[in-house]
């Protein structure tokens, strides 16, 4: 992986922007100001805050250069807080195991860019080299294992990829009294690009989980979920496929829009446990949710 030129800053990694091939500008300036006439560029140049590839400061003479890229920080546009903390459930070599919570996306993406797990840790850990090796979607909480050394990315990375980590999630949904647990739920899930939802499909499984019964809570219950696989949305759409959506979801079985700043109402899934043989010191880890799921919430601050 190449490093950026520019360092992380308040826990933001700079941006780039490649010059295409074929165009007619002199120097980079002239690029920029008629390509991405948006930005402050005069100002950022000034602060010598655009650099080239070597980190080099770009400023009115720097020529263009074709195929290569430049580097500046961008201001995110202002974000709603998320009201909830994370909770640091292991630091020591290059290893970061978090609680997550529910509302906090894990990685800088769309909207949410400065409430993130990663920039967070980045910023109050500093820790510049923080990345996650998994993710836990924005509405889903609970154990999230990240590196903070380069160097052990790529084993934790593979860990998860091969399927080496046995997970443990945690769901209230409404009380099935019909169907018999624990149930292995197959199906084939599809998931487009620029879709907000996933679905299932005919065809060749490509995900699995087996769902335990662990108590009723009148008309709900709440329910012991061991994917086998990965698959975008898996667990809700297992869920949701036996009559059982997860309480708190916007996405299934009808999508429905949610305000940024509505706290009140999470989905009730959590990533309650992480165990595997560590690929760097070969001992077994295990890590554990301190977290509660219930079936009623209250944000804090509300009434």
């Amino acid at each position: 992986m190449v490093r950026a030129p520019l360092p992380v800053r308040d826990g933001l990694g700079p941006d780039r922007i490649r010059m295409p091939a074929g165009l007619a500008a002199a120097t980079v300036v002239e690029f920029l100001s008629e390509h991405h006439a948006d930005e402050d560029w005069a100002g950022r140049i000034a602060a010598r805050e655009v650099v080239d590839e070597h980190g080099r400061a770009v400023d009115g003479a720097t020529r263009y250069q074709p195929t290569r890229f430049v580097y500046f920080y961008r201001e995110p546009a202002p974000e709603v807080p998320v009201p909830f903390a994370i909770d640091v459930l292991h630091h020591g070599r290059g290893l970061v195991v978090v609680d997550k919570p529910h509302f906090l996306s894990t990685i800088p993406r769309g909207a949410h860019i400065r409430e993130t797990v990663v920039v967070r840790l980045r910023r109050d850990l500093d820790l510049p080299d923080l990345v996650p090796v998994h993710r836990l979607d924005r509405m889903t909480a609970g154990v999230l294992l990240c590196t903070s050394d380069p160097e052990l990315r790529r084993p934790y990375q593979e860990m998860f990829e091969r399927q080496r980590v046995r997970k443990v999630y945690e769901a209230i949904a409404p009380y099935l009294d019909d169907v018999e647990f624990p149930r292995t739920v197959r199906s084939r899930i599809r998931k487009v690009h620029g879709e907000l939802t996933a679905y299932e499909e005919p065809g060749e499984p490509n995900s699995e989980t087996r769902i335990e019964l662990v108590e009723r809570l009148g008309t709900l219950a709440r329910y012991r979920l061991h994917p086998r696989t990965g698959r975008t949305h898996q667990l809700r759409l297992h869920l949701n496929s036996l009559g059982a959506p997860i309480v708190g979801d916007n996405f299934y079985p009808v999508f429905r829009r949610r305000d940024r700043d509505d706290f009140t109402d999470p989905l009730r899934l959590l990533a309650r446990r992480l165990e595997f043989d560590d690929p760097v010191t070969g001992e077994l880890r295990r890590f554990e949710s301190r977290r509660t799921l219930d079936a009623e919430f209250e944000a804090p601050g509300a009434s």
